[in-house]
């Protein structure tokens, strides 16, 4: 059997060798939702991939909404979530520019929290499994 690979990416502003509070609340929310879907997805024989990418602040003022944007499986995680994305004012690096938030439901988040990440997780591994399953007799 191939193993599955659980692949998110994650891109943010960059500038010299610095990111925005926001992003970097993200980074510490993602490394925690990472540690614990690897332990979840073990048993499943699924491996879990990250993949940070920075944006230059010239590639960032043409599309803020670039930064601390998420995607599970080549999928953006608002859908995953049933979300959207919205923006909102950051911090002196992202100067005047609005940066990305990601409202599910009714809340707003500048940083992504690791349970929506897990959660978007599960459920792009559940989509795996649902595609697989056991024709019951």
């Amino acid at each position: 059997m191939k193993k599955k690979i659980l692949n998110i990416k994650w891109q943010r502003l960059v500038v010299k060798g610095k990111t925005c509070p926001r992003c970097k609340g993200t980074e510490k929310e993602i490394n925690k939702a990472i540690a614990t879907l690897r332990k979840l997805l073990i048993p499943l024989g699924v491996k879990v991939s990250l993949k940070k990418e920075g944006l230059s602040l010239a590639e960032f003022k043409k599309n803020p909404l670039k930064s601390n944007r998420l995607w599970i499986n080549n999928r953006p995680i608002e859908d995953y979530l049933k979300g959207e994305v919205g923006q909102s004012s950051c911090c002196e690096v992202c100067g005047t520019e609005e940066c990305r938030t990601i409202k599910v439901e009714k809340e707003e988040y500048e940083i992504i929290p690791s349970v929506l990440i897990i959660k978007a997780g599960l459920d792009a591994v559940h989509n795996w499994l649902g595609k697989n399953k056991i024709k019951k007799e």
